[in-house]
């Protein structure tokens, strides 16, 4: 029988990130068939038939059968952080979501907590994995507004690549969008989505980025309907699309 982690198990039905998961793995918050779940630990999804997260008995067959595919793009301000929950009491992404019975709201990526723009949501595990790895390759597109010695040199560089802590790092696209010869307006695509990548690459090159806004993830673009602190479902069309940009329907 093919085994799986029950990490990736979890994740698909939707009780959050996989690294979330091994996180209340490491918490001993997780019971399997009423024994505890450590690192490492593997399932045969027909054999698990009972679960018990953070202290609540879960009906597994339940879930699998509630849990239809749901995204939500949210219009995340400045200032609000990407966690559930926060020590300093900052307000949180979290905080502003739909509160959907059966439905744990799965963060796609983040964004810093000074930078605006889409952030995208859903209760399935294999999609926020794909979405957010990088190996997949998906794309983000930012709008950024930038401070410094600005030239065509410096451009090139970052086009052209650059390793930051020993993992290699650039732009697909460059697009000045105009501004002064110290301030400038750019959009910039990325594939990969390692922490803070945007500004890391342009402070590599002396450059200090001023304002940062992402704009489109993957094919879902920033609404010009959806205000900030605000969410939207996706449509049907759009959760379809998304499935086929990561292979999820073919596999």
């Amino acid at each position: 029988m093919k085994t799986e982690k029950i990490q990736k198990i979890l994740s698909d039905l939707g009780f959050g990130s996989r690294r979330y998961i091994e996180t209340q793995i490491s918490l001993g918050t997780i019971y399997i068939n009423n024994q505890i779940v450590i690192r490492g630990s593997r399932f045969n999804r027909s054999e698990i038939k009972k679960i018990k997260f953070q202290g609540k008995k879960i009906q597994k067959l339940k879930i699998e059968k509630k849990n239809t595919i749901q995204i939500l793009k949210y219009y995340k301000p400045t200032g609000e952080i990407c966690t559930s929950f926060d020590i300093f009491n900052r307000p949180t992404v979290f905080k502003n979501l739909p509160n959907k019975k059966n439905i744990r709201w799965i963060m796609i990526g983040r964004l810093d907590y000074n930078t605006s723009g889409l952030l995208l949501f859903t209760n399935s595990g294999k999609i926020a994995y794909r979405l957010m790895h990088p190996k997949y390759e998906i794309e983000r597109e930012y709008l950024v507004y930038v401070y410094g010695n600005i030239t065509i040199e410096k451009i090139n560089i970052l086009k052209k690549g650059i390793f930051l802590e020993n993992v290699f790092c650039f732009f697909k696209k460059i697009i000045d969008l105009g501004g002064s010869k110290k301030k400038r307006w750019f959009k910039i695509v990325l594939s990969k989505g390692y922490t803070h990548e945007v500004r890391r690459l342009w402070f590599s090159i002396n450059i200090l980025v001023l304002q940062l806004k992402r704009i489109r993830f993957g094919n879902l673009k920033l609404c010009t309907n959806l205000l900030k602190y605000k969410f939207l479902f996706c449509k049907k069309f759009e959760i379809k699309r998304i499935c086929n940009l990561i292979k999820i329907l073919k596999k």
